[in-house]
């Protein structure tokens, strides 16, 4: 009966673990993290993540096989995306938990980021009032494509990649925060960096379209 039982709990956190097995990867807990912005081919997460098509093909697989994403074909592209919301609120909480727990993680980002143009303890309610009445233009620099599937109210699509040449659409008597994955994305700290050398009121929100969503406030897709 004792080696039953014990074969039992063995068998439990075996399966237990297969979670903890898939995210021992920095590169995998970064795909998942790029998925949770949108759905992607292996071609773009292996372009957005810096690792080759076969590479991000074996560690798709290995998330895969945790049940951690899914896929969907259309045409002769396999599309991947996380395999349900509660995939992305994992990803926050191990985030959260690990920024509490090791000073290294606040030591690089402090040393990344500066915190230049951050909006301090910002009121997300407020902000989204004063993006509603034109006061205040809310930047979504990330891909297209993310900003497809999700993003803010009032919020306008400009990628990095494309905003020096939307410069002059952008008025500059009104303050304008960029956002883009969250608070260790780079894309809104290049955008604040750029508007401000260029005369704008530029800042930056850290909140990812998820962690917006977490405080209980609408997103549009």
């Amino acid at each position: 009966m004792l080696d039953m039982k014990r074969k039992i709990k063995d068998a439990l956190y075996e399966q237990f673990s297969r979670t903890t097995k898939a995210l021992s990867s920095p590169k995998r807990i970064e795909i998942l993290d790029l998925l949770s912005q949108s759905e992607k081919t292996v071609e773009m997460v292996a372009e957005q993540t810096d690792l080759g098509i076969k590479n991000t093909s074996a560690q798709l697989k290995e998330l895969k096989s945790a049940l951690l994403v899914d896929t969907r074909r259309d045409g002769k592209y396999v599309y991947y995306r996380l395999a349900s919301n509660s995939v992305a609120n994992l990803l926050f909480n191990l985030r959260t938990f690990n920024e509490r727990h090791f000073t290294e993680i606040q030591k690089i980002a402090s040393q990344a980021f500066n915190d230049a143009g951050l909006i301090d303890a910002v009121n997300r309610k407020q902000l989204l009032a004063q993006a509603k009445k034109g006061d205040v233009i809310l930047l979504d620099v990330r891909p297209s494509d993310e900003y497809t599937q999700a993003h803010l109210p009032y919020a306008i699509s400009v990628p990095i990649s494309d905003l020096k040449k939307e410069l002059k659409n952008l008025p500059k008597n009104k303050e304008i925060v960029a956002y883009c994955r969250g608070p260790y994305c780079f894309f809104a700290k290049e955008a604040v960096e750029l508007l401000t050398k260029k005369g704008f009121i530029a800042s930056r929100l850290k909140d990812s379209v998820h962690e917006w969503a977490s405080h209980g406030l609408p997103i549009e897709a």
